[in-house]
């Protein structure tokens, strides 16, 4: 049976979006970010996605491990990381339409965390936010057969590649096949069903902005239960899907020849603590993307300071 959900007009317009954004990243003849933008967007992708599900190692702790240094954090906040790295690294290997490479993927990433990684669970689960059950999954004896109606879906159905890979992160998350690594698998996934649209999508930080937007990545899944359709949780991450490829797109453009004047003036007008919003009012006519990437050159430069994370980040001008 198909899983349930509606096309909507916001679906159709952010498709559309996300087309038009993979239509520059042909016009840029952008197939792969260069060497040091994909190292970065991998780094993201595994620190945001592992944070999302409560680990506590940040970038630099990550990068240190991908270079093999020893680090000091707890050790399975450590291991998480050693096997998401070891996981995306073979994230082209798999096949996304064949469940066999699913549960492959699944046991790479949740090796030595738990008792059956790679398997099926056989135990009844519930989600608690607090005290309170948000979600009763599915039966364990319904999780064999719900699964292999979810493959058959990605693999038959005649919707749009991008669409379909939103529903099946949704109803994985819903059937809750594993006793543990649900999330992070669901997003990984989602982001091989999304490499078969386009191989750019390798490199694409998803997983950063779901971090950044978490609250709303839980809201969606929420209200979707609730409604018995995934359209808003579709909705939710198409949205994401296109702010995250325009980031990458303007990432791996060359700095602009504006930059240093552009971020000269803005940094003479805001004497004190201002937000991205606030940066964008004085550089009129620059788009998020690329305040946000002369924010973070401004911070590798070290010509400003930051306090707070996500929407939440604020900076203000180092003084000398």
């Amino acid at each position: 049976m198909k899983p349930p959900y509606d096309i909507t007009k916001t679906i159709l317009n952010l498709y559309g979006q996300i087309t038009e954004a993979l239509g520059i990243c042909q016009s840029l003849m952008l197939v792969k970010p260069e060497a040091r933008l994909r190292r970065q967007n991998r780094i993201k992708t595994i620190q945001s996605s592992l944070a999302i599900e409560g680990n506590t190692l940040n970038i630099e702790n990550v990068t240190a491990i991908i270079d093999k240094k020893r680090i000091i954090g707890p050790q399975k906040d450590i291991l998480e990381v050693q096997n998401a790295i070891k996981t995306y690294d073979l994230l082209n290997s798999f096949n996304p339409y064949r469940k066999q490479d699913f549960l492959k993927a699944h046991k790479l990433l949740m090796s030595d965390l738990v008792l059956h990684a790679g398997e099926y669970r056989k135990t009844q689960v519930g989600i608690m936010k607090g005290k309170q059950v948000t979600h009763i999954a599915p039966t364990s004896e319904m999780v064999p057969g719900l699964m292999n109606d979810l493959f058959t879906y990605l693999k038959q159905d005649e919707d749009l590649e991008i669409i379909k890979s939103c529903v099946f992160h949704y109803e994985m998350e819903f059937i809750h096949p594993f006793e543990d690594g649900n999330g992070r698998m669901g997003r990984f996934w989602q982001t091989r069903i999304l490499m078969n649209v386009n191989p750019i999508f390798e490199f694409v930080p998803i997983e950063k902005l779901i971090k950044d937007h978490q609250q709303e990545y839980y809201d969606a899944l929420a209200v979707s239960d609730n409604t018995g359709k995934s359209t808003i949780f579709i909705e939710f991450m198409l949205n994401i899907i296109n702010e995250a490829l325009r980031d990458t797109i303007s990432e791996s453009r060359p700095s602009s020849p504006d930059y240093t004047k552009r971020t000269e003036i803005a940094l003479t007008k805001l004497n004190d603590w201002f937000d991205r919003k606030e940066y964008m009012n004085v550089c009129k006519g620059i788009s998020s993307a690329t305040a946000s990437r002369d924010l973070k050159q401004l911070l590798e430069e070290n010509r400003i300071e930051s306090a707070g994370t996500g929407r939440m980040t604020r900076y203000r001008k180092k003084n000398g």
